[in-house]
């Protein structure tokens, strides 16, 4: 019987040794990856208060929010912008209804998940001034790659173009990429300046009608950035 236990422990080091056992509770994103930051732009504008589906569109976007939240990587700095959530005293106030809720920060997934409770489609759809104080302000003094999800049912209405904002941008910023969520849009017009938008900035576009659609295309924006689950590989 000694025998048998201790050929066991002889060979069972060698037979571990065969194996990496990766989990996402101990998971290090790389360096790179650390410095990236994700800063979702949410439409609140009263038109999201239409129905697809006999459901809100708001309650449709605020649902795939809420079902991805949680699988996003803790040790990425997440934050949240809106625009639309009030109504202005004039036609210059309403399009500069944008305001960043939730500053990027690790860890961020249940302060955004809250504050999206608090929040009412009410205004217009500033677009292109919502971008410019994302990358002037919500990013200012980080370093490495900057995201934007940017999650809209309609095209700018406070005359100006977020699609020759960001032919500028390009020009002094290679940092800046931008993914766009077209949802329920038929304007073509709007269409094209929100491709132009995410293409110009080598990010993605998607062109949303159903709520399932939705959920895929928020999925696919933030697929890179998702815990990475418990894997066994074996090494040979």
């Amino acid at each position: 019987m000694k025998f048998i236990i201790l050929l066991f422990l002889i060979t069972m080091p060698a037979f571990a040794s065969n194996y990496n056992v990766y989990r996402s509770n101990n998971y290090d994103v790389s360096d790179n990856q650390q410095d990236e930051r994700i800063l979702f732009i949410l439409d609140f504008s009263n038109s999201m208060n239409e129905y697809v589906e006999s459901k809100r569109k708001v309650e449709l976007m605020i649902d795939t929010m809420r079902s991805i939240l949680p699988k996003l990587n803790p040790n990425i700095s997440v934050g949240l912008r809106v625009y639309g959530h009030r109504n202005g005293f004039t036609p210059m106030d309403a399009c500069r209804a944008s305001s960043l809720v939730i500053p990027l920060s690790k860890n961020n997934s249940l302060n955004i998940n809250s504050a999206l409770s608090n929040l009412k489609p009410r205004g217009m759809t500033p677009i292109t001034y919502s971008l410019k104080q994302a990358v002037k302000n919500d990013f200012l003094g980080y370093l490495g790659k900057k995201h934007i999800i940017l999650l809209t049912d309609g095209g700018e209405n406070c005359d100006e173009s977020p699609c020759k904002y960001v032919m500028e941008l390009i020009k002094i910023r290679k940092d800046v990429e931008i993914d766009v969520i077209a949802f329920d849009i038929e304007n073509q017009d709007d269409l094209s300046q929100l491709e132009c938008t995410s293409l110009v900035t080598s990010g993605k576009f998607y062109n949303a009608h159903t709520s399932a659609e939705l959920v895929k295309s928020l999925n696919n924006s933030v697929e890179s950035f998702k815990q990475v689950e418990a894997k066994i590989i074996p090494n040979y």
